[in-house]
């Protein structure tokens, strides 16, 4: 899926957030390469999130042409992996399907963990499906993939991006 457009940031930055992104990014995300045009992304970083007992191989988009080409040009996806979108600060996350042929579900997702809400995607389909509320994080999973688990609106993802500083 690509990123369609982001509303302007209507949340400040809260301190968690930011040392978490700060974390994700000293990992190494900002030194991949990027895949040539009409290529599917298949080398980003990856971090583990989970859903519950649930794992989730998650490629992380932190950079702008990673949101921008995201799944796009993937003919496939094990049912046990996703991407991850990582945005600078929280907005009103709008995808659409544009090239994409996969199938998915995106969650939109709060900073800390807590999913607003899932849009069912059809490939190469135009029409945008945008969060609930503004949010810094969008995970894309196969389609179905939070329905056959039962994972709704509310639940929450663990793992670094939703970590808390210490006290």
């Amino acid at each position: 899926m690509t990123l369609h457009n982001s509303a302007m940031n209507l949340l400040p930055l809260r301190l968690s957030a930011r040392l978490a992104l700060a974390a994700l990014l000293a990992t190494g995300f900002a030194a991949h390469a990027q895949a040539p045009a009409g290529e599917p992304q298949l080398n980003l970083p990856r971090i583990e999130l989970r859903a519950g007992m649930f794992r989730i191989d998650t490629q992380v988009a932190a950079r702008f042409h990673e949101r921008q080409t995201g799944l796009m040009h993937r003919t496939s996806m094990p049912q046990h992996e996703g991407m991850l979108f990582v945005f600078e600060s929280p907005g009103v996350q709008c995808f659409w399907m544009k090239n994409t042929l996969l199938p998915l579900t995106a969650a939109f997702v709060a900073d800390d963990g807590t999913i607003v809400n899932l849009a069912d995607m059809q490939p190469l389909d135009e029409n945008s499906h945008c969060s609930a509320k503004p949010v810094r994080y969008v995970l894309e999973m196969n389609q179905g993939w939070f329905a056959a688990k039962g994972i709704k609106a509310g639940a929450k993802l663990t793992g670094a991006p939703f970590k808390a500083p210490a006290p």
